[in-house]
């Protein structure tokens, strides 16, 4: 039903009352498209702020299934969550379906590469980094330079998160900021440093917060900065300390490939990794070639006398023992399978051998 001009639903009267958005702009917000990548920590707290602000069309993109080890700081997942092993979006989306049910949520199961992320973006009004590593936000920022839709790029390890908000073509992009991916070891992760909880809901609210002064603009064209400030914010919890870097003429100022020369490489594929660690994990990432359209009931059939395995209609785990070639000490190995071909292997930070483990069970 069409609302009249000016009309505010009771669930939002308080924030329709704050100056910055006002009626009009909660009516924007009913109409915009946001495509959240990635789900956890950041992305748990991005859903909710989204939804509970009343972005009409929230996507939830993201690869991974819901453990233990997410629960301290991934505010969207439960322990049940974690006994029926649950996707993440699967998980994310009946719990703040039931938070706002006027809205539509669209949980995608998927790994985001350059195959897909067009498709995931396409009608998108602002794309919200919600990821754990470089190389997707590099693909990100490609597919915003491609596209026109602007992104809010955000990280956090330890204490400290770090916030720009990239209009392509307007304002520096990444590449801008970080020409090159850090080479591994460089640089602290989440496996090296953790993470602290509160972290990630200071850098995280304060992307919401610029994602839906964004959204809630008048027009159509987003891709403008408009009176959003173009600067890259690092918080520090722990230290209590807040910090701005001025960006606004940083675009102008490099010699970024990405912005000038049109250099698309994350997009195009050629920096693309079939393998990929994963962060805080113990675990590596199996990404086959092609996308495939495995029958997971078969497949738990045929490895049932191999070991543990449990199932639902999103994915398989198995778990079995570590080969012998690894650690004898070492603890079980679990293989979580997904339709499109996609494996999770934890119990090694070897892609080597976690190719060989999916190999040996999946095929090859």
């Amino acid at each position: 039903m069409k609302q009249e001009p000016g009309f505010v639903s009771e669930r939002y009267r308080k924030q329709a009352l704050f100056r910055g958005i006002g009626p009009d702009g909660q009516q924007k917000l009913a109409t915009r498209k946001v495509v959240l990548i990635g789900c956890g920590a950041l992305g748990c707290v991005l859903a909710d702020a989204m939804v509970r602000a009343g972005v009409g069309h929230v996507r939830i993109v993201d690869r991974d299934f819901v453990e233990l080890s997410n629960l301290q700081r991934q505010v969207l997942f439960t322990e049940d969550d974690v006994r029926q092993h649950l996707p993440k979006t699967i998980a994310a989306a009946s719990r703040l379906q039931t938070v706002n049910s006027e809205i539509r949520i669209e949980p995608v199961i998927a790994d985001v590469d350059f195959t897909n992320i067009l498709s995931l973006v396409d009608g998108a009004d602002l794309i919200l980094d919600g990821t754990d590593n470089f190389e997707i936000r590099y693909l990100i920022n490609d597919v915003s330079l491609q596209t026109g839709i602007p992104w809010i790029f955000t990280g956090c390890t330890g204490s400290a998160g770090q916030m720009m908000p990239v209009f392509p073509g307007k304002s520096a992009c990444l590449r801008c900021l970080i020409p090159l991916p850090p080479p591994p070891g460089t640089t602290e992760t989440c496996d090296t440093a953790g993470v602290l909880g509160p972290a990630i809901g200071a850098i995280a609210s304060l992307q919401a917060a610029v994602a839906l002064r964004i959204l809630s603009r008048p027009g159509t064209n987003l891709s403008q900065p408009d009176g959003v400030p173009l600067t890259l914010t690092i918080v520090d919890v722990w230290d209590g300390t807040f910090r701005q870097m001025d960006v606004s003429t940083l675009r102008e100022r490099s010699d970024c490939p990405a912005c000038h020369q049109g250099e698309r490489l994350w997009l195009e594929g050629s920096h693309r990794s079939g393998s990929t660690v994963l962060c805080g994990r113990n675990a590596v990432q199996i990404s086959p070639p092609e996308k495939l359209a495995i029958r997971l009931d078969e497949l738990a059939a045929r490895l049932n006398h191999l070991g543990k395995v449990t199932s639902n209609s999103f994915l398989i785990r198995l778990q079995i023992e570590a080969p012998a070639a690894q650690d004898p000490g070492a603890g079980p190995i679990e293989l979580t399978l997904f339709p499109d071909g996609r494996a999770i292997i934890k119990g090694t930070e070897d892609p080597a051998a976690a190719r060989t483990i999916y190999s040996r069970y999946v095929g090859s």
